[in-house]
């Protein structure tokens, strides 16, 4: 399943500017293909961000679509809109699903995708909230949180839903 996420020969990825179900490993320079290069971040503990565009996981919204990103080590998207049943299944994994706001893209904001990420998330989360990301190069930009009630807020917080599921039938 993981393998097979973003693999699709016809996917354009503006990170490497064409067609191609590949990436550039940014700590050593290599093209391989997503997958790939998703096991050795994960073995060196950095965390993924995708940078999408318009109606980001169109197509399938089988919770599967979801479960890749996930096993990637996706951890956040920042995208231009949701497709809807895509975004729930996002948060029931625990991805966060971040919004530009109106008028910003990766292009209008500069965003290549080589840049270090960090999302600012306050202590107290409440659905729809504005947060920030911060890049290493010290700018920030503002994107809105697509937790959009406080049950996906708390599954979110529960490390996804498997987990809040477990942990409520522990409490019974």
């Amino acid at each position: 399943m993981a393998r097979g996420t973003f693999a699709n020969i016809r996917l354009f990825n503006k990170f490497m500017n064409k067609q191609a179900p590949q990436t550039i490993h940014l700590l050593t320079g290599e093209t391989m293909d997503v997958f790939e290069a998703a096991e050795r971040y994960q073995q060196a503990g950095v965390p993924l961000l995708v940078l999408a565009g318009k109606e980001y996981g169109s197509g399938s919204s089988r919770d599967w679509a979801a479960k890749g990103p996930f096993l990637l080590g996706i951890k956040a998207v920042v995208a231009e809109s949701y497709e809807r049943i895509h975004r729930s299944n996002l948060v029931g994994m625990g991805v966060i699903p971040l919004e530009y706001l109106a008028g910003d893209t990766a292009d209008s904001l500069g965003l290549t995708g080589r840049e270090r990420y960090t999302v600012l998330m306050p202590e107290q989360l409440t659905p729809r909230m504005l947060v920030d990301v911060k890049l290493d190069t010290g700018k920030t930009f503002p994107v809105r949180m697509r937790f959009d009630t406080d049950v996906e807020l708390a599954y979110f917080l529960h490390g996804g839903i498997l987990n809040y599921m477990i942990r409520k039938m522990a409490e019974n």
